[in-house]
């Protein structure tokens, strides 16, 4: 089976009685999560994420999914399914709502508490919310929507099966089968049984860890490893996590009570989604444990506890600003202990690093995945899926969520149990289900749409390009003025680098030729300052590549006296 589509065309129409889908993101990455259901006409929405950015996207913010596909259809949107809290499968949901304000959103309790804080953020009005949870079943238009419960690394996250006159489709979102999840919510597999028995027509799961063999450990065995590192520590322990990782939070608070520590949240993220989820119910804070950040500097450091954000070394976040030395009111000490519980993103690892070591560099002890337990992963490993692909014995099988190695190594998990039919794609790629069978028709276009400041989608990948050449290369620019009468050159060639070690007598060699090469091109007659251009950037180009092994930017200017 081929995995690759370039040769894909414009889906045909859909068949009456089939039902299409369309993933726009989250297929060939980790984030941006958005796949796109269509039946008799209608459309149902499952997740609606973003993807951070990395090294190759220089000054962008946030990357969404394209809704270039159904730009002109969202009257016909029934409704948006979020499968659970994190923000590559809420982050964009804003975005969408400014284009189609009233759009109904379907998600459980915490999932739609954590997204009304950003709607509020973006100032946009409420939606319906329609809150549902585990065995809840719900229509709208023609998709019947049961909620099965799922255990990941944030409470209260659900797979969703959608029923239509098409057949049975489940997503599971993300999701892991952690057998002692520390709030005994765990992952349904009755109830993924159930509907193995109805028949599930397309398996829809998470291939995140699909090429990690055995189980992914449970969250439990952390709680130990926090233990002995709070008791080793004397001085105060900084541990930074994802701002949604509620049951880590909870871990944290637990063992510094336990400890007779104190602890303060630090980062605006972290402190409104913990408010959330101890309004909820889904924090326990014991009492007497939380203090202000800054009444905690008051307190002796063997007494403190700080919950940051910044576990992925992001450039802003509170821990990045610690290990600079340049946060307002934490200031790092020799003997402090930092925990990063949290994974490594791919892409992430270098500016992860980069922390550590600023961190190191004032002397503290950096506790971390690589050298202690103290993160587990939320998604099944492969052991999970060959488990559930076992109990739910799909017909037909797409592989979500996930690069393209997790993608294929999850695609052979299910074949190697007897799947008969399993369907590779990537966004945009159309996948079909008429009459039981699953199958690729089409590729709608899809990119990236890049959040940069006030600015959506206007950066495009060639801008982008631009951006590197002038991170890595530097640029030039040459200025010339020519005499159109007499035919020559009258001043210049002015030139300017930057981003370089180069010196303005670096250039003296060059100037002569550019002069030459303008020169023959207004004795031949040439006064289209345009080709002139690009006769200077040729001539300074070739020798900048020839001398300096350099490939800049190049920006001439010819100029009519």
């Amino acid at each position: 089976m081929s995995h690759s589509h370039p040769e894909l065309g414009t889906p045909p129409e859909l068949p009456a009685g089939g039902l299409r889908v369309t993933p726009l993101g989250g297929l060939g990455e980790v984030g941006r999560n958005m796949t796109v259901f269509e039946y008799d006409g209608r459309l149902l929405i499952v997740d609606c994420g973003v993807l951070f950015p990395d090294e190759h996207h220089p000054g962008v913010d946030l990357i969404l999914p394209d809704f270039t596909p159904i730009r002109g259809r969202l009257d016909d949107v029934e409704a948006l399914v979020l499968t659970h809290g994190h923000e590559d499968h809420i982050g964009a949901t804003p975005y969408l709502l400014r284009e189609r304000e009233d759009i109904p959103l379907v998600g459980s309790e915490l999932t739609l508490a954590l997204l009304g804080g950003k709607l509020r953020e973006h100032r946009l009005k409420q939606p319906a919310y329609h809150k549902v949870a585990e065995g809840d079943r719900i229509s709208f238009g023609p998709f019947d929507l049961e909620f099965v419960a799922v255990n990941h690394s944030i409470p209260d996250a659900l797979a969703v099966a959608i029923r239509t006159g098409a057949g049975l489709v489940l997503h599971t979102g993300d999701f892991k089968m952690d057998q002692l999840p520390l709030d005994g919510r765990i992952t349904d597999l009755r109830a993924f049984a159930r509907l193995g028995e109805e028949g599930v027509d397309l398996f829809l799961t998470d291939s995140t860890n699909a090429e990690v063999p055995g189980f992914t450990t449970a969250e439990k065995k952390i709680t130990p490893v926090l233990d002995q590192v709070f008791r080793e520590a004397d001085q105060r322990i900084i541990v930074a996590c994802f701002a949604s990782h509620v049951h880590r939070v909870q871990q944290i608070l637990d063992t510094a009570v336990a400890h007779d520590r104190k602890v303060a949240f630090v980062g605006r993220s972290m402190v409104r989604n913990m408010g959330v989820a101890r309004d909820l119910g889904y924090l326990t804070i014991p009492p007497g444990v939380m203090v202000e950040a800054k009444e905690l500097a008051d307190l002796p450091p063997e007494r403190q506890v700080l919950i940051s954000t910044g576990s992925q070394g992001e450039p802003m976040s509170a821990l990045a600003r610690i290990a600079n030395r340049s946060h307002n009111f934490v200031h790092l000490e020799s003997g402090d202990t930092v925990v990063l519980a949290s994974s490594l993103i791919p892409g992430n690892e270098n500016a992860v690093y980069r922390v550590i070591n600023g961190l190191s560099r004032w002397g503290a002890r950096v506790v971390h995945k690589g050298n202690a337990l103290v993160h587990v992963s939320g998604h099944a490993s492969a052991g999970e899926l060959l488990y559930c692909y076992n109990i739910v014995r799909p017909r037909n099988v797409l592989p979500v969520h996930g690069e393209i190695r997790h993608m294929l190594a999850n695609g052979a998990l299910a074949q190697q149990v007897g799947v008969e039919n399993v369907v590779y794609a990537e966004d945009g790629v159309v996948v079909d289900l008429v009459e039981g069978h699953a199958s690729v028709t089409g590729k709608v276009d899809v990119g990236y749409v890049f959040v940069d400041g006030q600015s959506i989608g206007d950066v495009t990948e060639a801008e982008l390009k631009d951006r590197r050449i002038l991170g890595e290369e530097g640029f030039i620019s040459v200025i010339v003025v020519v005499d159109s009468v007499a035919g020559k050159v009258s001043a210049g060639p002015e030139i300017h680098a930057r981003g370089h070690a180069w010196r303005d007598e670096d250039f003296e060699a060059i100037k002569q030729p550019i002069v030459d090469a303008v020169n023959g091109l207004l004795a031949e007659g040439t006064d289209d300052t345009y080709q002139m251009q690009q006769a200077v950037r040729r001539t300074i180009g070739r020798w900048v590549s020839g001398t300096h092994r350099r490939r800049p930017m190049i920006i001439p200017v010819v100029v009519e006296a």
